[in-house]
């Protein structure tokens, strides 16, 4: 299969195009969370669109998590050597620790001020991680 990946012209770029689908379905509906959770589609309710959201973003975070471990098969000794994807390795444990503290304390039902750090936190975490995958291939 990796060696598919490495002598196929349109094997990798057909994979960075999943994982780049797959990051825009997980920070998309992340941010239309967000902003429903900052007052925005109020006619919208948090709990369904929460649920619809989630299950999109995990659906491509599930999709950018296969896809970049291909990618990182193709290559683990020059990426476990490249600071920038390390960086991007701990944002991605921050991420879900964040979402973690996130639902753990109830954090759709209170919608309160930590709730929102807690969303701004993640939308920064996550764009932090796509600069740093961005900066990988430099």
């Amino acid at each position: 299969m990796f060696d598919a990946l490495q002598s196929t012209p349109w094997a990798y770029p057909a994979l960075e195009v999943v994982h780049i689908v797959g990051i825009a379905l997980l920070v998309g509906n992340l941010v239309a969370l967000e902003a429903r959770v900052f007052g925005r589609a109020v006619v919208l309710p948090v709990h369904g669109l929460a649920k619809l959201s989630l299950t999109i973003a995990l659906s491509g975070f599930a999709l950018a998590a296969a896809s970049g471990s291909l990618m990182f098969a193709t290559q683990p000794a020059e990426l476990l050597a490249n600071r920038a994807f390390l960086i991007k390795m701990g944002l991605l444990l921050l991420a879900g620790c964040n979402a973690l503290w996130f639902h753990a304390r109830g954090s759709l039902l209170k919608l309160d001020l930590m709730a929102r750090v807690q969303m701004l936190s993640s939308t920064a975490i996550w764009l932090a991680v796509i600069f740093c995958g961005r900066w990988i291939a430099y």
